[in-house]
């Protein structure tokens, strides 16, 4: 377990700090610069290794994943992608910071309620409900005042983190095998 445990520890910082980047860059393709940044791909991610976390370990030991990819994420996004100079970088820190503890630790409690419900239930209603969450403290932190389009920003950014956490039912359902459920 402890292998394990430090992989997706590692993984969640990994994730924190790549969408704390990748917020930054709107997609500019499409007509979607005003809607979609490329960190809604990304951090989705986050809610896999913790249900992962959580249905072969328990809740505790999904709790100490999201601390320490807490901890890992925001340590290097302070060192390499924050601008100290720039107070939207500084609220993008901030935001993201508050979000993921929020989010993911609200994931965590509602996935280990709905555990023995059917496979896909717990994963699924816990991912969509901390997208959610996560996505309206982030933006609101993040961009408010700042003339941001941070409203359709949160809306595409959660349409897209819909649809990955859908995506993500194929890789939870095929490494359920792989490690063992509390």
């Amino acid at each position: 377990m402890n292998k394990i445990f430090f992989i997706l520890s590692f993984l969640m910082g990994a994730v924190v700090l790549a969408s704390n980047y990748l917020v930054q860059f709107p997609i500019k393709y499409y007509g979607l610069e005003e809607i979609l940044t490329y960190g809604a791909f990304s951090y989705p991610i986050a809610f896999l290794i913790t249900d992962l976390a959580n249905r072969s370990f328990g809740k505790i030991v999904a709790r100490k994943i999201v601390y320490i990819g807490f901890a890992i994420g925001i340590s290097f996004t302070l060192l390499f992608s924050t601008n100290f100079t720039d107070l939207i970088s500084i609220r993008i820190a901030i935001g993201s910071g508050t979000a993921f503890l929020v989010a993911q630790l609200l994931d965590v409690q509602i996935f280990d309620k709905l555990r023995k419900k059917e496979w896909f239930v717990a994963p699924l209603t816990s991912s969509l409900i901390g997208s959610t969450i996560d996505t309206f403290i982030f933006f609101s932190i993040s961009f408010y005042g700042t003339g941001i389009p941070w409203i359709t920003l949160s809306l595409g950014d959660l349409s897209v983190k819909i649809f990955v956490a859908l995506m993500m039912l194929i890789p939870f359902r095929l490494l359920l095998k792989t490690l063992k459920p509390v």
